[in-house]
């Protein structure tokens, strides 16, 4: 007997075999179950989850002669006669190659003559948006009040081409895009029963290549099997499809996460001679960073796809804002790799973004190694705030913060002086100062704004304090309702004063005023700003 591929020969048979479609079967069974059958059905959805299979297994089981719980038994005349692609009630027509007025014609032509099997006469009509719009109008009447013993079952990849005028004749049911893990699933279920070798990790590499499609899936591993000479391994696999390992991957985020650009432009260059695809290598990176700011949000979250080690060290590595930022980064400049002069080129200048565009607080150093021996970083890091500065430096900034204690300095002018940025920035000019010594800072922070003190944001803003006050300062903030006002508030207030101040300013001014008396004229409301 002839070669059967994989995704022919365990094609599900009953509503139970069906992956990742428990919606669209409970509702089928719950029908047949209480012979509440609607007399059109429309199953939509992307190519190879399932569509046409449901519509089969639908046919068979409202012929069948003896269901069992509901499902098609398979052994009766009528399912064997299925099987066999001998059932003469099942007319099943392709749409894409049938378009046409007149052979819509031809095939209702016979819909009033009794089915010669079954109890019912069933048209599947697949991918049913091909058909031109006269072809539709031949359909309608037919399509609404059909004969009782006729079925329709429509199956297309593409519901937005169907007329409402069909579609409010259907009943319709949208398949699922089956995720990764239903895929290797069903994948390790059949090399079981095959008797195949196979490696996991490489399953689940196919798993997410076949994007949602059971079909392509199966149509990946066949081509695996073949490719290993009857073994599916990780190498191999991997070779077939032309990604790169995940070892490779790791040392680029390492590398990202220590600042290091020579070490980046070195990985990629020893990638660069496994001929890769620079779009997989990055959609690599963006499932790592995912996991990584995953597991820095939800600290017990374990994913078994990826090595919970890396992941973890990685998330110590890296602040969470920074993965934030690679993962935009890394989105971009996958839409944008294919406008690059080429993949290589372009997949460097996104790891170079990353590099560059860093928030505040993560300092930069992208020299090579000829360069970090010749030239001193020009950038200073947060953390050197706490050495030992000049003394000239230090009295300066002691005899600062003295003259902000005893005169009552504002809090908003010390928040300028401190020269934060970011969310520290926000977070500093949202709290009141309620007292500043020697030892201690306490800051009133507005209940309205607790989402911006973080672990990162209260160190900042206490090294800003210690380099403002020259002193070890110990920082201490409290949600408290408080009448003082904030430096965020006092902005606000000072941006609506401007404004009005602009509004009064054009409506006293007397050529306004002319214009409005002579010519009905009016001020646009949302016009006018402040110089």
């Amino acid at each position: 007997m002839a070669y059967q591929v994989l995704a022919r020969k365990w094609r599900p048979q009953n509503f139970t075999q069906l992956v990742g479609q428990e919606h669209v079967s409970q509702s089928l069974s719950n029908a047949l179950k209480h012979d509440r059958l609607h007399h059109a059905y429309l199953f939509t959805g992307t190519r190879g989850v399932g569509k046409t299979t449901v519509a089969r297994i639908l046919a068979k089981a409202i012929n069948c002669e003896n269901l069992q719980d509901f499902n098609p038994c398979g052994e009766c005349d009528v399912c064997r006669a299925f099987n066999d692609g001998r059932f003469m009630d099942l007319i099943e027509v392709d749409a894409a190659s049938r378009t046409k007025v007149e052979d819509t014609r031809d095939l209702l032509d016979n819909v009033q003559y009794a089915p010669n099997q079954g109890r019912y006469k069933v048209y599947l009509i697949d991918e049913v948006h091909m058909l031109s719009g006269h072809s539709f109008n031949a359909l309608l009447k037919t399509l609404e009040e059909p004969p009782p013993h006729v079925k329709f079952l429509l199956a297309t990849t593409d519901p937005q081409k169907i007329p409402l005028t069909v579609l409010s004749r259907c009943l319709q049911f949208n398949l699922k895009r089956l995720l990764p893990t239903q895929i290797d699933q069903q994948m390790s279920y059949i090399l079981t029963q095959e008797k195949i070798n196979f490696e996991p990790a490489a399953l689940k590499l196919l798993s997410r290549s076949a994007d949602g499609s059971m079909r392509d899936g199966l149509s990946l591993l066949d081509q695996a099997i073949s490719f290993g000479n009857g073994e599916v391994k990780l190498e191999i696999v991997s070779q077939m499809l032309g990604t790169v390992a995940q070892q490779p991957v790791d040392d680029i985020l390492f590398a990202l996460a220590n600042n290091d650009g020579a070490e980046i432009l070195q990985k990629i260059a020893d990638i660069s001679e496994l001929t890769p695809d620079f779009s997989d290598i990055l959609q690599q990176i963006l499932r790592v960073l995912h996991r990584v700011s995953l597991t820095q949000t939800i600290p017990d979250f374990v994913d078994h796809d990826f090595d919970p080690e890396v992941i973890a060290e990685l998330a110590r590595k890296l602040l969470a804002e920074d993965v934030q930022l690679f993962y935009q980064i890394g989105l971009i400049g996958q839409r944008d790799l294919d406008l690059a002069p080429d993949p290589r080129s372009g997949f460097e200048m996104v790891m170079l973004r990353m590099l560059t565009f860093k928030p505040d607080g993560s300092p930069v150093q992208t020299q090579t190694q000829s360069q970090k021996s010749n030239v001193k970083p020009a950038v200073t890091d947060v953390k050197r705030v706490a050495e030992p500065q000049p003394k000239a430096i230090v009295e300066k900034v002691n005899n600062q913060a003295e003259q902000a204690k005893q005169t009552g300095a504002d809090w908003s002018d010390i928040v300028v002086s401190m020269k934060l940025g970011g969310m520290t920035r926000e977070l500093a000019n949202n709290c009141v100062l309620d007292s500043l010594d020697d030892k201690t800072c306490h800051l009133l922070l507005t209940p309205g704004h607790t989402q911006l003190l973080t672990r990162r944001s209260e160190e900042n803003l206490q090294k800003g304090l210690q380099a403002y006050c020259g002193k070890p300062v110990k920082l201490v903030i409290k949600t408290e309702k408080t009448n003082s006002v904030t430096p965020a508030q006092k902005t606000v207030k000072k941006n609506e004063d401007r404004q009005q101040a602009a509004i009064d300013l054009i409506n006293n001014d007397e050529n306004v005023q002319t214009l409005k008396d002579q010519f009905d004229a009016r001020v646009m409301p949302g016009t006018i700003e402040p110089i």
